[in-house]
């Protein structure tokens, strides 16, 4: 009896998320080959106007690294009818919000206006695609901003290049074997006409999707879609370059020195499938178990009970062509790194051997619900999410059903995916510890 009501509650609940959580959407093409995606929502007097184009740092000649993240920041220095320092004060003095991110595999601006200000939004994105103002002055003023972020974010922050170094030695031919911030020195390198070359060939409607969500009304952002976007030339279909690695067979050890450190760490890192890959979520679920959190596995046994550890930290990079999930842990003395690795294993190859237990299970689900309740709470959650799932995935309906797939999986794969890719000999084995450079301390 306990079952079935347990059993019942998990399809309301279920149930609950999937009429609560229901994204309707529109999709349309201009004949300039840009996709549109309109998501009407009037419950707050807000909209949010945005475009993610397909490159990313992958998309990167590996002499001239860091050119997409570049261009997150160059795009919004100014345009032929905005003045070079005015895009920010235009969207403040309008009671906006705005910002820019890149990935490996895309970047993706936006806007937050009041709802009255949607053709603002959509006037200001058409601008930064036709007419933005590529020039010297910019592209110098971008590259110091960027070296700045580079020694703030990377450089001089503890523990601050863990994730560049996993990167550098998982990948031997895939681009993802540098970071998005990219050299200093080939960006120091690059002349301008390298720079409009880049734009000119990746930030055009063909390689884009623009998103407008949020309280509007359906035909008239049609026809400010169309005035402002529609005019922009298609540019060409950008023809994506298919890199593939070989699969690890043989442990990677590797060891880096970081000046701004006290306490090592040890970091395993293993090569995934694709995020749009059945293994990809199965590994998300796994990802959870062993280390979501203080209550997670790992974190519970090393941290909390053995006091092993200061920190147990795990990282998935869930990207479009592989992934990686990575594993953190800083010891606690007097053990030593090997000591922390040794625990960590242990608890991979039981999930490895036996089934998690139905009450784990549950809880991963639990978790997962409320991941993507919250994945959609709000409109900037939503149009980055709706860009995302036809950008990356191909299927944008995964807003509403992605939560079913995971749903579906059983205890079974969960084990059966830990022993596929979860192995010693398929992974990256990191020491980053304190350098022993006097100097640089």
């Amino acid at each position: 009896m306990k079952k079935s009501i347990m059993a019942l509650s998990a399809a309301l609940l279920l149930g609950g998320i999937a009429s609560a959580q229901k994204v309707d959407f529109e999709e349309y093409t201009l004949d300039n080959g840009l996709h549109v995606i309109l998501h009407n929502d009037s419950s707050a007097p807000a909209v949010v106007t945005s475009v993610m184009y397909h490159v990313g740092a992958k998309d990167e000649n590996p002499e001239r690294t860091g050119f997409a993240h570049f261009f997150e920041h160059l795009l919004f220095e100014g345009t032929k009818n905005i003045k070079r320092g005015e895009w920010m004060k235009k969207v403040s003095s309008n009671g906006g919000i705005n910002n820019a991110n890149t990935t490996d595999d895309r970047t993706y601006y936006y806007e937050v206006f009041p709802s009255n200000n949607l053709e603002l939004g959509l006037w200001m994105e058409s601008e930064r695609m036709l007419h933005p103002v590529i020039n010297q002055i910019g592209v110098d003023t971008q590259n110091e901003v960027i070296k700045e972020e580079k020694r703030t974010r990377f450089d001089n922050q503890p523990y601050g290049n863990w994730q560049t170094e996993v990167k550098k030695n998982m990948f031997i031919n895939h681009p993802y074997r540098w970071s998005p911030i990219g050299s200093m020195e080939h960006l120091d390198a690059a002349k301008l006409e390298e720079f409009q070359a880049f734009f000119k060939k990746f930030y055009v409607p063909k390689n884009a999707v623009l998103v407008v969500a949020g309280q509007i009304d359906i035909a008239q952002a049609k026809e400010w879609i169309k005035k402002y976007f529609g005019a922009i030339p298609s540019g060409e279909v950008v023809k994506k370059q298919i890199f593939t690695e070989e699969p690890i067979t043989k442990t990677i050890k590797a060891t880096y020195q970081d000046p701004n450190i006290q306490i090592p760490a040890v970091i395993t890192a293993y090569r995934t499938p694709s995020m749009k890959t059945r293994d990809a979520r199965v590994l998300d679920l796994i990802s959870s178990y062993l280390s979501g959190g203080k209550s997670s596995k790992l974190y519970k046994k090393i941290v909390d009970e053995k006091k092993m550890a200061l920190e147990i930290a795990a990282f998935g990079l869930s990207q479009e062509d592989y992934g990686t999930y990575m594993i953190l842990g800083l010891p606690m003395a007097p053990y030593t790194l090997t000591d922390l690795l040794k625990e960590m294993d242990e608890e991979i190859v039981k999930i490895q051997t036996d089934l998690i237990s139905e009450k784990d299970y549950q809880k991963l689900q639990n978790t997962f619900d409320n991941q993507f309740v919250n994945a959609n709470s709000n409109l900037e959650g939503i149009a980055e999410n709706l860009a995302k799932y036809y950008m990356l995935y191909g299927d944008i309906n995964l807003i509403n059903s992605e939560i079913e797939l995971y749903h579906s999986i059983t205890r079974e794969e969960i084990r059966e995916v830990a022993k596929k890719y979860l192995n010693p000999n398929q992974r990256l084995i990191l020491d980053y510890v304190p350098s022993t450079d006097k100097a640089k301390n």
